[in-house]
């Protein structure tokens, strides 16, 4: 076999000219060329990403969604950096793509809108951070964690540890409940019915009671309770309090109401059950008559 006979016909074959593009000739080197620096640079950018995430900002006093906002950022700028460094390994100049580009943005436009949205969607995400990585946010029905921003989806892990993938751009279009935005704080109000015949005082300190009893609520704002309404079988009363997690709001609730029942029972407080008062009428005499 002649060694320098097939390198010859090798790059004869690496040199053929496939296209020419803005008057440079796209060989198939090139488009090899092209491949492996765009795939050098997407293992850098991950790399950088991860450096800024785990160690450069670790050191940083900046919570887990600046964190994640960064990082996620380096690493879109160093994939066009290497975007456009790979380009030139195909010969081709940069400024000479306006056209290519412009018709690719008129064709994904066109064809691919949803992935555009969602795409900007995204970077307006990691920009104004409506939402970060660690918040508790409600988005239709499903309430859970933000998990990570993609270019595409966000990831919500649900409070029954379900990964839901939302779009984007639902967070930029639609209302979504953010619970751990600015202020952590929510208030808790857990309504309950007690029967006309309890003592109105004994029942409000057994509310305080439980909800300050409990060690997730805060003292300031302090604990209150709001005579609701007068109901058809009960006073409505409201026992409103403040914890600092919203991620705990579930069990708090939960645990507070074991409470109220312990108290209730403890100062002989009645919830009532539902009550259906049902009023027979006697049926009135009527005559038959009959035939002659």
């Amino acid at each position: 076999m002649d060694l320098s006979r097939l390198a010859d016909d090798a790059g004869r074959v690496l040199d053929f000219e496939i296209v020419s593009v803005g008057g440079s000739p796209l060989t198939l080197s090139s488009i090899i060329a092209f491949l492996l620096v765009l795939f050098a640079f997407v293992v850098v950018s991950r790399m950088f990403a991860a450096i800024v995430r785990r160690w450069l900002l670790h050191r940083i006093e900046v919570d887990q969604g600046v964190r994640y906002a960064l990082s996620r950022v380096v690493q879109y700028i160093t994939l066009l950096i290497g975007l456009l460094v790979s380009f030139q390994f195909l010969g081709i100049d940069v400024s000479s793509l306006a056209i290519f580009l412009g018709a690719l943005g008129v064709g994904i436009g066109l064809g691919l809108q949803n992935l555009t949205a969602n795409f900007v969607a995204g970077v307006l995400l990691l920009f104004e951070r409506p939402i970060a990585v660690g918040d508790r946010v409600t988005v239709g029905a499903t309430e859970g964690d933000v998990e990570s921003i993609n270019m595409r989806a966000t990831t919500v892990r649900s409070i029954d540890n379900t990964a839901v993938i939302v779009p984007n751009r639902e967070f930029v279009e639609q209302g979504v409940v953010n619970w751990s935005h600015g202020d952590r704080r929510q208030r808790l109000n857990i309504d309950v019915g007690v029967s006309y015949n309890s003592d109105l005082k004994q029942v409000i300190e057994a509310l305080i009671a439980a909800g300050t009893g409990h060690p997730h609520v805060l003292s300031i704002p302090a604990a209150d309770v709001i005579f609701v309404a007068f109901g058809d079988s009960a006073w409505e009363m409201r026992l409103r309090v403040w914890i600092a997690d919203p991620k705990q709001h579930i069990l708090v609730r939960s645990e507070i109401n074991q409470a109220i029942v312990e108290e209730f029972r403890n100062r002989g407080v009645e919830i009532p059950f539902p009550q259906r008062d049902l009023h027979w009428r006697s049926p009135l005499p009527f005559q038959v008559e009959g035939s002659t």
